[in-house]
C-alpha cells in the first residue's frame, strides 16, 4: 500500500527548460506567480510526470518523454482532453490548468493540472483500513465507475474520441497479434482464447467512454475519508464497451493483482468488509440502471487474456533487452497462468 508518493530530483535524461516552463504558467495560469520547485513522482508511468511547487500553490505536470516516440504513444492531449470534457460531469477528476501540444516549450507535449490532495492505496486487501471503510471504497469504485460509463460521450464534445464498429472485435484482433509477436513458446490456453473470444462477443456496439485501466491503484482518495476524490492516468481511455472496465475492474478476484495479494486469497471477504463480486455487479447494475448482466464469464476472460497479452510483451522485451523495468524477466510465467485461469473459467461456464 502506498499512502505518500515517491519525489525525487527530477532523473537523469528527464531534464528540461524550468525557465520556459513558468514562462509558459504565468502566461497560461490564472494567479500562478512566483519560482517553481520541481520533483519528479517515482514510478512505472510511460508519461514522466512531475510535482511543480510554488509559493501560492501546487500542480502536476505530465508530459512525453524525451527521445523519438511512436505516433500513437503517450497522448498526453488525450488524457488532457478526456479530463477536461469530465470536469462538468459527476466522475470526479483533477481540474485542467493548461495542455501545451506543439512541443516547443519544453521539447515534447505536456499538460498542467491541479494537484488533487489524497491517498493513492495499491494493495488491494486495503490492510489498514477498518472493515467498513473497504467497504465503502470498493463500493465507491464501482459507484464512480458507474458515473462515468452514464456520461454520454456526444454531449461532452467526446463523440469521435474513439474509432467505430465494435470494440471487441478490434481489441482482440489487437492483442492476439500483440501476443503472436511476442510469442516465446506454445501456450495452448492462450490458443484456446484466441478461438473463443471471438466466438462470443456481446451483440452490441454500445459506447461509452471507458478508462482502460480503472483499478484501486489508478484512483485517489479522500484524506481522510473511504471515497474516491479523482480518477487518475486515462492513457488509454476510448470510447468502447462500458462491461470491458467493469470486468478489468472485478478481475482482482480471480487473479493476483499488481501489489501484493488479490483479493481471491482473502477466505471471508465480507468479514474483512469487502464486497463479494456478485455485490459490486449488483451495485454497478442498480447505478447504471442495467436489469443485469449477460454472459458476464466474457467479460472476466477477456480482461485475463487481454493482460496476459500485455505481460507477455513485456516479458519479450526483458528477454529483447529494451524493457522499461529490470522486472520483466519476472514474468516468464505470468501469461500462462493468467491464460489458463482464463480458459479454466470458460471451462466452468460451460
Amino acid at each position: 500500500m502506498t499512502d505518500a508518493p515517491v519525489l525525487t530530483p527530477i532523473r537523469p535524461g528527464h531534464e528540461f527548460d524550468q525557465k520556459a516552463l513558468q514562462r509558459f504558467l504565468q502566461s497560461q495560469a490564472s494567479g500562478f506567480d512566483g519560482e517553481l520547485e520541481i520533483l519528479q513522482f517515482e514510478g512505472g508511468q510511460s508519461n514522466p510526470t512531475f510535482l511543480l511547487k510554488t509559493a501560492n500553490g501546487e500542480y502536476v505536470l505530465r508530459k512525453q518523454p524525451p527521445g523519438e516516440l511512436l505516433p500513437s504513444a503517450h497522448q498526453v492531449d488525450r488524457e488532457y482532453r478526456v479530463m477536461k470534457a469530465l470536469e462538468s460531469t459527476e466522475v470526479p477528476v483533477p481540474r485542467m490548468i493548461a495542455l501545451e501540444n506543439e512541443g516547443t516549450v519544453l521539447g515534447t507535449r505536456f499538460y498542467v493540472m491541479e494537484k488533487v490532495e489524497g491517498r493513492v492505496l495499491t494493495d488491494l486487501q486495503l490492510p489498514d483500513l477498518s472493515p467498513a471503510d473497504r467497504r465503502a471504497v470498493y463500493l465507491d469504485l464501482a459507484t464512480v465507475l458507474a458515473k462515468l460509463h452514464q456520461v454520454t460521450p456526444e454531449t461532452q464534445g467526446l463523440g469521435d474520441y474513439g474509432r467505430p464498429g465494435n470494440y471487441y472485435t478490434r481489441q482482440i484482433s489487437r492483442w492476439s497479434r500483440q501476443y503472436e509477436a511476442s510469442k516465446t513458446e506454445s501456450i495452448e490456453a492462450m490458443d484456446q482464447l484466441m478461438a473463443w473470444l471471438p466466438e462470443h462477443m456481446p451483440d452490441t456496439d454500445e459506447a461509452r467512454i471507458v478508462h482502460g485501466d480503472y483499478r484501486l491503484g489508478n484512483v485517489m482518495l479522500h484524506p481522510t475519508e473511504p471515497r474516491i476524490v479523482a480518477v487518475l492516468d486515462w492513457e488509454l481511455s476510448t470510447l468502447g464497451h462500458p462491461l470491458a472496465d467493469l470486468g478489468y475492474l472485478c478481475m482482482d478476484y480471480h487473479s493476483p493483482g499488481y501489489d501484493g495479494q488479490g483479493l481471491g486469497a482473502i477466505e471471508d471477504l465480507a468479514a474483512h468488509g469487502i464486497p463479494s463480486e456478485a455485490e459490486m455487479l449488483a451495485h454497478y447494475c442498480q447505478a447504471t440502471g442495467r436489469d443485469g448482466i449477460e454472459n458476464w464469464t466474457f467479460y472476466l476472460v477477456y480482461n485475463l487474456f487481454r493482460s496476459a497479452a500485455i505481460i507477455q510483451g513485456v516479458y519479450k522485451r526483458g528477454l529483447d533487452g529494451n524493457a522499461a523495468s529490470a522486472q520483466a524477466l519476472e514474468y516468464k510465467e505470468v501469461c500462462r497462468s493468467r491464460s489458463e485461469l482464463a480458459w479454466s473459467l470458460v471451462e466452468q461456464a460451460r
